[in-house]
């Protein structure tokens, strides 16, 4: 096969990817993931049916692309904050932001669907924890804390900075409600993270 048509190929596969992803997130905005129609999701891509399972094996696989996106794009956004001066608190404070900022891109069903992907058992295999681009930013800058003498030698902050992220995406599965509503335990859950970290 030419390469040029080799790369059209290419080329023509990841719009077709994209168009599927769109088509299922906007599936998943309205139902959520156990609900959502792949007939459904192939009709507004406009592909056959045997299209959506070449590209995505299972629903799952879509929302690990969604995963990896957005956690892109999170880690992102706090490595710049981060780059400013700030305290501990603010640290695990802006990721509190950022997953708040998800879940008004994504709409609170496939925020919950999204965050509890983390906890289930059918989820496909991945990497680990650790290699997730927000946990790895919010550790590094702990890191960073520690180092600054705000955090002291002896905490492990690698322990603390995944499990401060994997209880907040239990908590936000599991708590009803506004942010408003949710505001007091939040800050609470900050205060016992520094507590544990035994911030300066």
């Amino acid at each position: 096969m030419p390469k040029t048509e080799k790369s059209e190929r290419a080329r023509k596969g990841v719009q077709t990817r994209e168009r599927l992803l769109g088509a299922a997130i906007a599936e998943f905005k309205r139902g959520g993931i156990a609900a959502a129609d792949v007939g459904a999701i192939v009709d507004a891509a406009g592909v056959a049916h045997a299209t959506f399972f070449f590209h995505f094996p299972t629903k799952e696989h879509v929302l690990l692309e969604l995963e990896r996106r957005e956690q892109e794009r999170m880690a992102a956004e706090l490595s710049h904050y981060y780059r400013r001066g700030h305290d501990v608190r603010a640290t695990l404070a802006k990721a509190v932001e950022a997953l708040e900022a998800l879940e008004r891109r994504l709409g609170a069903r496939l925020f919950k669907d999204f965050l509890a992907l983390h906890f289930s058992t059918t989820r496909p295999p991945s990497e680990e924890w650790t290699t997730h681009p927000v946990i790895v930013a919010v550790v590094e800058e702990l890191q960073r804390a520690q180092q600054r003498g705000e955090i002291p030698g002896e905490v492990d902050v690698m322990l603390n900075g995944v499990s401060f992220l994997v209880g907040l995406y239990a908590l936000l599965i599991t708590m009803p409600g506004s942010r408003e509503v949710r505001r007091p335990v939040i800050e609470e859950y900050l205060t016992t993270y520094l507590y544990g970290l035994r911030a300066v």
